[in-house]
């Protein structure tokens, strides 16, 4: 009897224990419908600065505060979560910031924790939106500039000032003008004819006199502004900047190899889909992500045709040396060549990072972070980071890497490359990569 008791009174404790976990993440979905995913922070350190980003998949609000003991500056964004994916405490390599913190400080407050020692006057946070990364947090510490302070920077309201300004100073000058004709008709008629450079002396002066006006009144307005929220384009300069410099693409050249194309299909899918095609649509997704992160791009091929000037007469080597050219004559930083994979069983699946067997401790470094960069986007099974003797890897003067994304001859993977939303995954994946080994 004792032991019916005790296996009823285990039956219902598992059944009170298992109800709420079942309610809970049956509720995870409808609590976070609307909110923004943080998704990564990224810090940097350059130039008397550091830099931290929040990345978020919408624009966000945030509010900003400081603590003391230590000196921390705190900021809460509104209506976000936060991945499981991203790193929770990091340190930092810089005299401006020691740390960073992230968590989940509410169900929807995301909160950033900044351990510094800088004053109030030297840093700033603000939102950026638009771009690859819809919505980001700003966290600058060191020699911000003259718009620093310990609020939010709105910089979309710094044009405002600088309208009315120049309205006032323009005004006042012609009134002055109007008036001072109406004293001088009575000289015009007896001066004006018979010597014409009496009356060019009488109107130069006149134009010396707008200018003191109006110059005094435009340099208090720029420095309104300037105090307010800083240059209009100083701020629009560092808003340009403001992912540029955090993934260290601003300057950066890359060039792109779309694996395949002309007469070389490469690998074919299940329903008939060629790798070359895939290949392409991917890396021309991936160059407008690079370009608009402030890389210089090039690319082997834009269009479905062989990279060769010899086209479908030249053979695999020249085709292939073709390549390694396009990147080696550019004196590019990176070089990326973009295949899928095939294999006779079409259960094969995953994501390949290969860098040449020989090659530079950066070209491993490359094909690791833009094969986790896939990973992370499309979700694939990782088939890890390899060694290779691939042509395209071993004749380029710089770091490099094969990225098989995914299995063609798979017939689910096949699906997810030739769709726009897996191509456009992809790209952002290797664009994530890529940000990541540059950072």
């Amino acid at each position: 009897m004792k032991k019916v008791l005790r296996v009823l009174m285990a039956l219902a404790l598992l059944l009170v224990c298992s109800v709420p976990l079942g309610a809970e993440a049956a509720s995870f979905g409808e609590r976070v419908e609307g909110m923004a995913e943080v998704t990564g922070v990224r810090i940097s350190t350059h130039d008397g600065m550091t830099r931290i980003v929040v990345d978020a998949d919408k624009p966000v609000k945030i509010k900003t505060m400081t603590l003391a003991n230590p000196t921390r500056v705190v900021a809460d964004i509104q209506g976000a979560w936060l991945s499981g994916k991203v790193k929770r405490d990091t340190s930092v390599s810089g005299p401006f910031a020691s740390r960073v913190r992230i968590a989940q400080f509410s169900k929807n407050v995301v909160r950033v924790v900044v351990e510094t020692n800088v004053g109030k006057n030297n840093y700033r946070v603000f939102t950026l939106s638009g771009g690859p990364v819809p919505g980001r947090v700003v966290l600058d510490f060191g020699q911000v500039g003259p718009s620093s302070s310990g609020a939010t920077v709105a910089l979309p309201d710094v044009k405002k000032p600088t309208q009315p300004a120049t309205k006032p100073t323009t005004q006042p000058a012609t009134k002055p003008a109007e008036t001072k004709p109406s004293t001088t008709p009575a000289t015009k008629p007896t001066e004006t004819k018979p010597a014409t450079q009496p009356q060019t002396s009488t109107t130069k002066p006149s134009k010396p006199q707008t200018k003191p006006v109006t110059k005094p009144q435009k340099t208090e307005a720029e420095k309104t502004a300037e105090e307010t929220a800083g240059n209009v384009e100083q701020d629009k300069t560092e808003t340009e900047r403001g992912i540029d410099e955090i993934t260290g693409l601003a300057g950066k050249v890359i060039v792109i190899d779309p694996g395949h194309g002309g007469n070389d299909s490469g690998a074919i899918g299940p329903t008939g889909v060629m790798e070359k095609t895939v290949t392409l649509n991917i890396a021309l997704r991936l160059q407008k992500l690079l370009e608009a992160e402030g890389a210089t791009v090039y690319m082997t091929r834009s269009t479905d045709t062989e990279v060769s000037p010899k086209g479908a007469n030249a053979s695999d080597i020249e085709e292939l040396q073709a390549r390694c050219d396009v990147a080696n004559n550019h004196d590019a930083d990176i070089f990326i060549s973009i295949h899928n994979d095939s294999f006779t069983n079409g259960a094969a699946k995953g994501t390949t990072g290969y860098y040449y067997s020989r090659g530079s401790a950066k070209s491993r470094d490359l094909a690791d972070k833009v094969r986790s960069g896939v990973i992370d986007q499309i979700g694939t099974q990782s088939r890890g980071t390899q060694s290779c003797n691939f042509y395209v890897v071993k004749h380029t003067d710089m770091p490099a890497t094969l990225v098989e994304v995914a299995f063609i001859s798979n017939p689910e993977e096949e699906k997810l490359l030739n769709s726009a939303d897996g191509a456009q995954k992809a790209a952002q994946g290797i664009a994530d990569g890529i940000a990541d080994y540059f950072g």
